[in-house]
């Protein structure tokens, strides 16, 4: 039996939460449409058609949810603000909608959860994306209008504040893949997107550092580890050089160097000579400037890494469920000769490989190369894993024995601390998600939360994987599972 693992007094345990991917409300109390609501009522762009109109009804249920946070003895929470809902149509501050913030921080506070509040999960207003959407600049100063609406109503008690919530899936997966909204696929719409959110995260670094030098403000970035099929082999090595640019690097290096990565700007004026004209046009004098502003926190989401040829596989990787039967492309303005394959790696319900190391090994590299020479600190922002839950009745109550969840949360907590204890400044992890949700294209099929939604009845219940973090969080050790000490399940009316 392994010695119990301990966490520093300062670490923050939480969880996560996206507006869209919760609240539901849709279209209540003066929130309109944004592109997600679009986008789900396109015919197959979304599994079984599925929407966020009632979600899991947070926006009338979030006094229970914070009662849940609570009882799991998380330390904060973080959630997004809809822009939809804040100021619907990208018009006035909608009174209705920033007071339902208003209350939900109210409430956190009450309950002794930290807010940790993103300003921006995906969901720009429809009537913003039918005037162009993030591929024009005016999006960034509207953006940056509505960052400070949100801070006049919480700035006196929120003080931890991320911009984007992986700008990777807001530009190269929603305009070049076409697999999010708004589902376009097209290179040169993809490096205009990027450009312009990193333009408004700058900006909105900007403005709310004149106004309060003591918050604490950050992007969070999804990132991965891209490893070589064959290191030895110059085109494989070449793939993952290509992938770990426009996944990782095209993010990193604007907003901790201003500057753009040189060797991928190579691959894009080689493969998309039109779409390179377009970004540059649009690269004003003074940009990347903005863009490279200081940041105190940068949010690491990390999901699994990637494996990598510049030659197809002989036999192709496990096939995997694909979300919808709309056609999907590359998501890289640059993607010839980079072929993931197979390495016999565990796999979620989701398909997607269980490769803690590499979380150690991200946090690792973004510490010595982009942090610390910035006087940054990290914090894992979304970490977890989709499975096929199964319900069981016990004593008349419901229970979801989630063994896999909970071997993947407890694997990746021991990642982090490898990476604390090699020296990297790693200050706190958040669940993803805190319950199961709206997840995007894959509708409600797929469930990431240690808490099981019934939507059709809306109950929670606390799985095992749950239990185990209430019980590592109260000890503040990774050790020997015991669940004891927190109800089952909840329900709320």
């Amino acid at each position: 039996m392994s010695s119990p693992r301990s966490f520093p007094r300062d670490f923050v345990f939480g969880a996560a939460t996206a507006a869209y991917q919760i609240e539901g409300a849709a279209f209540e109390d003066g929130r309109t449409a944004s592109i997600w609501d679009e986008f789900a009522r396109v015919p197959g762009a979304v599994i079984n058609a599925d929407n966020g109109d009632v979600a899991c009804d947070h926006y009338h249920r979030y006094r229970e949810d914070v009662a849940l946070m609570k009882g799991l003895g998380l330390e904060s929470y973080r959630f997004s603000t809809s822009w939809s809902r804040v100021r619907p149509d990208a018009g006035a501050v909608n009174p209705a909608g920033i007071d339902f913030y208003s209350r939900l921080v109210d409430e956190l506070l009450e309950a002794g959860i930290m807010p940790w509040l993103t300003l921006y999960h995906w969901d720009m207003p429809q009537a913003l994306q039918e005037r162009g959407g993030w591929t024009v600049r005016e999006s960034a100063d509207l953006f940056t209008e509505y960052a400070l609406s949100v801070h006049d109503a919480l700035g006196d008690r929120v003080t931890n504040w991320a911009t984007l919530n992986e700008p990777w899936c807001s530009s190269f997966l929603s305009h070049i893949a076409g697999a999010h909204a708004p589902g376009h696929q097209d290179a040169g719409e993809g490096l205009l997107a990027a450009h312009h959110l990193l333009l408004g995260h700058g900006q909105v670094v900007r403005e709310l550092r004149a106004r309060d030098a003591s918050l604490n403000l950050g992007i969070t970035l999804n990132l991965t580890v891209a490893d070589p099929v064959d290191p030895h082999a110059e085109g494989d090595r070449n793939a993952a050089r290509k992938l770990d640019g426009q996944f990782n690097r095209w993010f990193l290096d604007p907003v901790f160097r201003g500057v753009y990565p040189a060797d991928i700007l190579a691959d894009i004026r080689t493969e998309e000579p039109l779409a390179l004209k377009r970004l540059e046009a649009a690269v004003h004098e003074g940009d990347l400037d903005v863009i490279s502003t200081p940041i105190d926190t940068l949010g690491v989401n990390y999901y699994q890494g990637e494996f990598v040829s510049g030659t197809a596989p002989a036999v192709p990787p496990i096939e995997l469920e694909a979300p919808t039967d709309r056609a999907i492309r590359a998501p890289w303005p640059a993607p010839a000769d980079i072929h993931p394959h197979e390495r016999g790696l565990a796999r979620t319900g989701q398909g997607w490989e269980v490769q803690p190391e590499g979380l150690t090994r991200v946090l690792t590299r973004v510490w010595e190369e982009y942090a610390r020479p910035t006087d940054t600190v990290l914090f894992v922002t979304e970490n977890g894993a989709a499975y096929d839950d199964e319900v069981v009745i016990e004593d008349g109550q419901e229970r979801v024995h989630d063994v896999e969840r909970t071997a993947f949360l407890r694997s990746h907590l021991g990642a982090v601390l490898d990476a604390a204890e090699a020296g990297v400044d790693v200050r706190g992890y958040f669940y993803w998600s805190l319950v199961d949700n709206y997840e995007w294209a894959w509708g409600y099929r797929k469930r990431f939360g240690i808490v099981r939604v019934d939507y059709d009845t809306q109950q929670r219940t606390l799985k095992d994987s749950a239990m185990e973090y209430h019980r590592i969080i109260r000890n503040r050790t990774l050790s020997v599972p015991t669940y004891t000490g927190v109800p089952l399940y909840l329900h709320t009316h």
